[in-house]
């Protein structure tokens, strides 16, 4: 079993309390990105609103989120018997990534077959829009 990512907010409050924590690293990145595609002042003032911080920060934020991965084993050991558990693909998959919630006694989980990577970043933003967009909003 292995470990990717940093984040797994005990309840609302350390979710909402990180979630502001990367609003100022998701602005640096997207005045960073902006000056690299060499906006001027007036592009940027049009193109960069609010919304896309607010998208970066979703995504800086899904990204960091707490994803193991192992087989199917490891995944049904690791789920706690009251959390719900929402998983994608199919139980005959070997391999599962999965994202314990604990601000929503919850697990999203997903099946791969061998593209590891790709499964934890496509879980992640999967546990940011099924878990932590409602408790955020």
């Amino acid at each position: 079993m292995e470990t990717h990512g940093l984040l797994s907010p005990d309840d609302e409050a350390a979710a909402r309390e990180r979630y502001e924590q990367v609003g100022p690293a998701a602005q640096t990145v997207v005045k960073e990105t902006a000056k690299a595609m060499r906006f001027d002042r007036a592009e940027y003032d049009e193109r960069v609103t609010g919304d896309v911080v607010e998208t970066a920060r979703d995504a800086l934020f899904a990204s960091l989120l707490e994803v193991r991965t192992g087989t199917r084993d490891e995944f049904e050991d690791a789920v706690p018997p009251e959390y719900e558990v929402s998983e994608e693909g199919s139980r005959n998959v070997e391999h599962v990534a999965w994202h314990v919630a604990p601000a929503a006694e919850t697990v999203v989980a997903a099946t791969y077959h061998d593209r590891e990577r790709a499964a934890v970043a496509t879980l992640q933003r999967q546990a940011f829009g099924k878990v932590y967009r409602d408790l955020l909003d």
